[in-house]
């Protein structure tokens, strides 16, 4: 399924109207990610984001924006860590089938 939808060279899809819930667990799978609820409404909330800002969040401002929302638990780097090891707006962001972080390596 993957294989028809244009994406860049770092797996990021190219047009973010090509992304439905049904590629995320795929595009987890590449990142090694098996996604959970936890992943899922980190997955939703940056695809919110990305709705309301017309960008997606570098990590800075994800764990802000995550803390502002569900809170402390959830608001701080180790939680988004632990569920996006090689880094939660890169991954969250790939997997919510957006653009990448402007200010993300």
């Amino acid at each position: 399924m993957l294989d028809t939808i244009p994406r860049d060279k770092q797996g990021y899809l190219l047009n973010t109207a090509d992304w439905r819930e049904e590629l995320a667990p795929l595009l987890a799978a590449e990142e090694g990610i098996e996604l959970t609820e936890a992943h899922w409404e980190i997955v939703r909330f940056v695809r919110d984001f990305y709705a309301e800002y017309k960008t997606s969040p570098a990590v800075r401002l994800l764990v802000k924006s995550v803390k502002e929302k569900y809170g402390e638990e959830k608001g701080n780097s180790p939680y988004l860590f632990k569920l996006f090891p090689e880094g939660p707006a890169k991954q969250a962001t790939k997997i919510a089938g957006l653009p990448k972080p402007a200010k993300c390596l």
